[in-house]
């Protein structure tokens, strides 16, 4: 049973973390509107129209995690910037017809329905150009840059995003479905690797024990995923802000369809409390980042 003061408490938590995403959001688009330069061309007004409207959750570690080790948030923000334009090429590329074909992002049209294939491209390319730009206009020593631009590139590529992105395509052309194994290790690359990579970027920058936050990282990721598997099922089109039912129609293996949505919940809540436990070093200055966590499986959209 929840007490009244614990009611009250959750409640002031949840409204301090909305707060606190909608000033990261706010700090991300600042960051990148100052770096991206106005030409005779759509690319910057859809770079911008496609970094506006989003949760800006990686861009939020990025600054949350610097907060903790004492980093300026004028030295974090260009990062949170890099890891936001990051996956926001990602999400273009990601809803083109040659990938999941999707006429809808964040409620509004996707890039390549707003204004051509070509133009979406091209402002996925000049996002994921602006990612290693910004991480260089930081205010750090450049051995972390180069750090920094190292570990997003791989995270970032083959090795993670990319081909993780490329493994869920063969599996929706193969024969036999994934197993849950399969289907951790595949949206540990997809998903999880640039959540992990925002969420060490602050004590990276601060020379300090990574650990706990790539731990709290991976363990956010691999949770995130799962509550995305759950919204395709029970999700609202409307709320989601994309379509939803895609999985499941595609007769697509997803932690839902093998775990069961009861199994994938309880999954979810386990990966939320690991990610938890792993910030208890940093006692009450990490209640907002494990609000997060909380916030990823409840979330509707």
């Amino acid at each position: 049973m929840v007490t009244g003061n614990r009611r009250v408490r959750n409640l002031w938590m949840a409204d301090a973390l909305k707060d606190a995403l909608k000033y990261a959001a706010e700090v991300v688009e600042a960051a990148i509107a100052a770096a991206v330069r106005p030409v005779k061309t759509p690319i910057p007004e859809a770079m911008m129209y496609a970094v506006r409207g989003g949760k800006s959750l990686r861009g939020f570690l990025v600054l949350e995690g610097a907060r903790l080790h004492g980093v300026q948030e004028r030295i974090a923000a260009p990062i949170a910037g890099a890891i936001e334009a990051m996956h926001a090429y990602s999400l273009i590329h990601d809803d083109l017809p040659c990938m999941d074909d999707d006429d809808l992002r964040r409620g509004k049209p996707t890039v390549h329905r707003k204004w051509d294939e070509a133009t979406a491209v091209l402002t996925g390319d000049a996002l994921q150009a602006l990612a290693f730009e910004l991480i260089m206009l930081a205010d750090i020593t450049p051995e972390t840059k180069v750090v920094l631009a190292h570990m997003l590139a791989v995270d970032a590529g083959e090795r993670g995003m990319v081909g993780g992105q490329a493994a869920d395509i063969a599996a929706e052309s193969a024969a036999a479905a994934l197993t849950l194994g399969e289907i951790e290790s595949l949206q540990a690359k997809k998903t999880g690797a640039l959540v992990e990579w925002a969420c060490a970027a602050g004590p990276r920058i601060a020379g300090a024990d990574e650990m706990p936050m790539r731990q709290y990282g991976r363990a956010l990721g691999r949770a995130f995923q799962i509550a995305d598997d759950i919204l395709d099922v029970t999700g609202d089109a409307e709320a989601v802000g994309k379509a939803v039912g895609k999985d499941h129609a595609a007769g697509k293996a997803t932690f839902v369809s093998l775990l069961g949505l009861d199994g994938a919940k309880s999954r979810a809540v386990e990966l939320v409390d690991e990610a938890c436990d792993a910030l208890d070093v940093y006692r009450e200055a990490a209640n907002t980042l494990k609000a997060a966590a909380r916030f990823v499986v409840q979330r509707t959209h």
